[in-house]
Parts: C-alpha cells; sequence; structure tokens
C-alpha cells in the first residue's frame, strides 16, 4: 500500500470541473458522440446533429439568440475550474462552532466555482441583486483568466494594474463589459440549484432585455415565470429630464419551472377584512362574488326565481350565468346564493374563508408599501451599522420587507432551505432571512458572497470594504433579534471565509537556481498556512458543506481533525517519527470505529511530516488493513 500524494493541478486541489462532467454525461447517453481530439475528448458535430435529427444546419449558419464580442471566453470561464481555496476567519465569524450560515469575502466567480462540489443542486433560492449598468462606476474582475490574481489585486495582497471603473466616459453604457460579468456567473449558479429551486435577479431597464435573453439561454425560456414590477420611489422625481423611474424588476426564473411553484403569501387584515356572516352561516364567514360574466356559456341564459317570488329573467345584458340551470339550483339548496337581505336581489355566488387558500397567490406589481423603498433601505443600513450617509456604500440598497417578500415565495420555513446571494452588498438578504426565521420559526440557511470592494468615506467606522459592511450588518442583525426576544434561538451567526490561492504550493523552480527551489518544494504547503486553512480547502475539494460537524482528539500526542462523523479524517502536524505511526495508525482505526461514519472514510496527512518512505508506506498499510482505503498526503 502507498500513500497517494495530492500535487498542485491534481483534481483534489481543484474546484469542480464542469466540462469533464459534461463530457461524461454526453458519452453515457451517446457514446458515438465523444471522439478523442488532440487536447482530450472532443465532441463530433455531425454525429450530434444526427442525433437531433438536422443533417444541414452547420455553425455558420445564423441562429436566434442573444451574441456579443467575448461571448464564448465568458461561456469558457464558467467551465474553467478553479485552484483556490476559502481560509476561514474564526475572528470574524459569529456563533462559529454552531453555525449553519456563511459570509464569504472574494470574487463571486471564483467562489461559485469552489463552490460546486459542495452544494451543487442544494440551493432552493438564488436572489442577487447585480450592478445595473448606469454607466456609474462598479467593480468586477475584468482579467477573467486569472480571477483568483485579479482579486488578490483588489485586496491589496498583490500587486499589478486593475480596472475599479468598468465605464469610463469615453465607454459609456456598454453592454458587452455586463454581459461578460453576469454570463459566468449565472452559469455556474444555475448548477448550484436544486431541481425545485428558483432566481430572483434585481434589475433595472437598462439591462432587462439583455437579462432576458441571456437567462433565457441559461436556464431555459420555458422555466421563466415572472417579471415582478417593484414600485422602488414613494414620491416622482420631479428633476427627471424626461419620466420619473419609479420602479426596477424582479426577473424570476426556476430550475424546472414543472418542479417549482411559489409559496402562497400571508392572507392581509385587508384581505379578511372582506368576509362576514350576516346571515350566521355555520361555514362561517363568505363574500360574494358575482355569477355573471362576459364570455360565451351556452347554458348560461336561463330565468331565476327569487325567494321574495321576483323572476330575473337571465343575467345583466351581455354576459351569461357562469354555471347551467341544474348547478345553480344545486346550489341554492346547499346556501351558495345570495339573494340579499330581502331575497330579491341579483344572485350572487358565497365564497367562504374556510374554503379559500391558506394564503393569496402572488401578483407581479408590488408597491412600496407593501415591500418598502429605497428611502426605507437607506434608513435601516444607517440605523443597522450606524453609517453616516448610506449614499456611500449604494445608491440603490434593498429593503428588508422585500428580501422578506422574496424569502417567503422562495422558501419555507420547514427543513433548512439554502440562499444564496453572491452580490450581497450589505447583507440585506441575511438580515431579512434571520428576521422571518424569527417570525416563523424556520430553519433557513444562508450563503452571501462579497467582493472586498474598495469603499471611500467610511474609514472612521473602521471600514475599507463593503464587505467589512456586510460584516457589520449581518453582526448587528443577530444582536438585534436576541434583544428583542431573549428566548430566540434560531441561528443569527455565521462563519467568515476569505478567498486566497491554494494552501498546496505550485512547483514554480528558479532556474538559476535549482537545487535551493528543490529543497524549498520539500515542504508542499504554503508558508503561514495552518492546519485550518488546509483543513477547509479539503472540505471544499472533496464536496463537504462548510459548516459539516468537526471535532478533535489528541491520539499518540498529536491532532487528529475529524469531519462529518469521519467522512475526513486529517493529521496535519508537521513531524511524524517511525516509532509514532503504529499508534496514531491504530488510534485513527479505533475513532473512525467509534464515529462509524455513513460512508467510506479519506484520510489525510502533511507529506513532509514522516521520517521517511517506510513511515508512510507503514501507516497507510495499517489503515488500509482496517477498512480505510483512501489514504493521501499535502
Amino acid at each position: 500500500m502507498t500513500m497517494k500524494k495530492i500535487e498542485a493541478g491534481a483534481p483534489e486541489t481543484q474546484s469542480a470541473n464542469l466540462v469533464a462532467d459534461n463530457v461524461a454525461q454526453l458519452r453515457a447517453l451517446f457514446p458515438e458522440l465523444v471522439t478523442e481530439g488532440p487536447n482530450g475528448p472532443a465532441i463530433n458535430m455531425d454525429v450530434l446533429k444526427a442525433l437531433v435529427g438536422d443533417a444541414t444546419v452547420t455553425d455558420a449558419e445564423e441562429k436566434y439568440g442573444l451574441n456579443w464580442h467575448g461571448k464564448r471566453a465568458a461561456r469558457q470561464l464558467a467551465l474553467t475550474p478553479s485552484t483556490g481555496t476559502l481560509r476561514p476567519c474564526p475572528d470574524e465569524s459569529v456563533d462559529w462552532d454552531t453555525t449553519k450560515n456563511l459570509m464569504i469575502e472574494g470574487d463571486n466567480l471564483e467562489v461559485l466555482k469552489l463552490l460546486q462540489k459542495s452544494y451543487a443542486g442544494k440551493v432552493k433560492l438564488i436572489t442577487i441583486d447585480p450592478p445595473y449598468n448606469t454607466g456609474k462606476d462598479f467593480v468586477y474582475p475584468d482579467n477573467f483568466h486569472d480571477s483568483i490574481q485579479n482579486y488578490l489585486e483588489l485586496t491589496g495582497q498583490a500587486e499589478g494594474s486593475r480596472r475599479i471603473s468598468s465605464h469610463t466616459e469615453a465607454s459609456g453604457r456598454f453592454h458587452t463589459d455586463w454581459l461578460n460579468m453576469l454570463y459566468p456567473r449565472l452559469k455556474l449558479a444555475h448548477s448550484l440549484l436544486r431541481q425545485d429551486g428558483a432566481i430572483f435577479v434585481s434589475i433595472a431597464d437598462h439591462e432587462i432585455h439583455n437579462l432576458r435573453a441571456v437567462m433565457n439561454e441559461i436556464f431555459g425560456e420555458e422555466n421563466f415565470i415572472a417579471t415582478v414590477i417593484w414600485q422602488k420611489v414613494f414620491s416622482p422625481k420631479n428633476s427627471a429630464r424626461h419620466f420619473s423611474e419609479d420602479h426596477d424588476y424582479i426577473v424570476v426564473y426556476a430550475k424546472n419551472a414543472e418542479a417549482w411553484t411559489p409559496r402562497l403569501l400571508p392572507r392581509t387584515q385587508e384581505m379578511e377584512a372582506r368576509y362576514a356572516n350576516p346571515d350566521n352561516d355555520p361555514r362561517g364567514p363568505w363574500t360574494s362574488g358575482d355569477l355573471s360574466a362576459r364570455n360565451y356559456y351556452g347554458e348560461g341564459t336561463y330565468p331565476v326565481t327569487c325567494p321574495s317570488g321576483r323572476v330575473i329573467d337571465g343575467p345583466p345584458p351581455g354576459t351569461y350565468w357562469r354555471v347551467s340551470k341544474t348547478k345553480f339550483d344545486e346550489m341554492d339548496r346547499d346556501g351558495r346564493i345570495w339573494w340579499g337581505a330581502d331575497g330579491g336581489n341579483m344572485p350572487r355566488m358565497k365564497r367562504f374563508l374556510s374554503e379559500v387558500k391558506d394564503g393569496r397567490t402572488p401578483q407581479t406589481l408590488w408597491t412600496y408599501d407593501e415591500v418598502g423603498h429605497t428611502q426605507e433601505a437607506k434608513k435601516e443600513l444607517m440605523a443597522a451599522v450606524e453609517f453616516p450617509n448610506s449614499d456611500v456604500v449604494f445608491d440603490t440598497p434593498k429593503p428588508t420587507r422585500l428580501m422578506r417578500r422574496i424569502l417567503q415565495l422562495g422558501t419555507s420555513p420547514k427543513g433548512s432551505d439554502l440562499v444564496l446571494d453572491f452580490f450581497a452588498g450589505t447583507g440585506t438578504t441575511m438580515d431579512a432571512l434571520f428576521a422571518l426565521n424569527a417570525e416563523d420559526g424556520g430553519n433557513r440557511r444562508c450563503i452571501l458572497v462579497q467582493l472586498p470592494e474598495p469603499l471611500e468615506g467610511a474609514e472612521s467606522a473602521g471600514w475599507k470594504t463593503i464587505a467589512d459592511v456586510t460584516k457589520a450588518r449581518v453582526r448587528g442583525a443577530g444582536k438585534r433579534h436576541k434583544t428583542a426576544d431573549p428566548m430566540f434561538t434560531g441561528d443569527v451567526g455565521f462563519r467568515c471565509f476569505r478567498l486566497d490561492t491554494s494552501n498546496i504550493a505550485a512547483w514554480s523552480p528558479k532556474i538559476e537556481d535549482l537545487k535551493s527551489s528543490l529543497f524549498d518544494h520539500a515542504e508542499h504547503l504554503v508558508e503561514g498556512r495552518t492546519a485550518a486553512d488546509v483543513l477547509y480547502e479539503l472540505l471544499l475539494k472533496l464536496g463537504l458543506d462548510l459548516c459539516v460537524p468537526s471535532s478533535t482528539k489528541t491520539i499518540a500526542g498529536k491532532q487528529v481533525h475529524s469531519v462529518a462523523g469521519g467522512v475526513l479524517i486529517t493529521c496535519l502536524e508537521s513531524s511524524i517519527s517511525a516509532h509514532e505511526v503504529e499508534a496514531l495508525a491504530q488510534g485513527i482505526v479505533a475513532w473512525r470505529k467509534e464515529l462509524a461514519p455513513a460512508g467510506d472514510t479519506t484520510c489525510v496527512f502533511r507529506d513532509s511530516a514522516f521520517a521517511d518512505d517506510v513511515a508512510k508506506t507503514n501507516i497507510a498499510a495499517i489503515l488500509e488493513q482496517n477498512g480505510i482505503a483512501n489514504v493521501r498526503s499535502l
């Protein structure tokens, strides 16, 4: 038995390889479709056309759809695996040991790639508020070939040029830049959604037509649900040159429209006030509805006799009764027809509150009195983080009532629905999620991702980036709910992570001094990285939840970590001598037996820790003999 070494560039050090997964699925369905090309597996386009019954169409022919310069590169970018990692920041977190929520600081493109193995097909709701492309500055990495490097430059961890503003006066509102930014992120978001999940995207007029076209391509036009109009201001802007822009849009797509339905909204007091019981009907309060309609109905033109004896020749002119005479008489005998207090009015149909659905069907027009407006959002932000001027952070923040409405429609209080917002901004989504969980007793979880965009004007508060404000707001939201209800035991914490390069050092020799390069590479972990850094990179690359429970035990004098009840066991000590091997291995075997994991166990050690190859081989052999076959070293 030998121990497999995890080198930089190995599959274990990368995020999910979406291209390889796609090719594997195609090969499984149509073996004849995949051939071997000079750069690996290739798709035979002629075979593909034959499989779909098209023997004439060529790639050169025009096709319906949205196209722009850089689209192919943007698509390829989404499929390129990441070699980065997420480093834990317990000191910036709240309730690290118990929380199931995440706050990730970094370029969301790279983070979405890293989340693929752990969260693909697990997110119930994605809600994002991307840059609107209004001609004002916004930050996103423009070096699409190396997002990690761009992130490091933005955060001051590396030197190099960077472009903060993608919209100069010369460039104007370039749709291409915006599409190249958004397209790969939406591609990655699609794979994270559950089959019964949905995505809500806030947008303004400037890009809604392009957004719809892109989402039709990625999610499928058949999975379009609705475009919601949100009245974002409560008073018109009289200074507007042409029209006062009083609304934004929220575009809704499902992963699978057949599997997803929005949850009903709670009935309002105004709705329930419409129901009464003037005739003391034992079935309870009711309201009346019109029995006539303008739609033609062949059996809908008969006369009726009122309880008072008055004969009504038929429905009002130009209309028809909704039901046949037989059905009408049946309803009347059952007390479902209301003739008025004197029994001589035009008949109406009784609708009982007890028979109405538990909630109300969502509509596509959301007014500011229902879900809030931008001024309300700014006041909430300033109160949440004691920020003197919210315009420094965002011109168009979202109110928590708006986010609560989206959460109400897209998630359930039952279970542990996972919500993702990878344009987190000031953290309104997690603030609203805490509030909704406190209200209905739900266990919803949340993942926020925010680029550490430089923030001017907030230095006095100790904040350098928008991500700092995000964390401050979420901390404040948790404290607010605990203070408001001391009995509330819901999860109002979050684990904080920061995007960085891999903990596994890549081979980068110095040509002028190969000898020292070899000695320098004897330690394969980046200098300064902790055992916790390595542990969470392993979680990501093995596809485990970043909030999965973990425990630590001392075995043979060494710190050993168990994750997910023994699915992953690590010992990242810097030194393991030959005489310590057997005791350490037997202790790990005994602990695994005690933990009784549901699946196979992967055991990982620091490669440079072993005194020699014999010690490494011996520990691998002992573990294999006792049922632990996946033994790796870093």
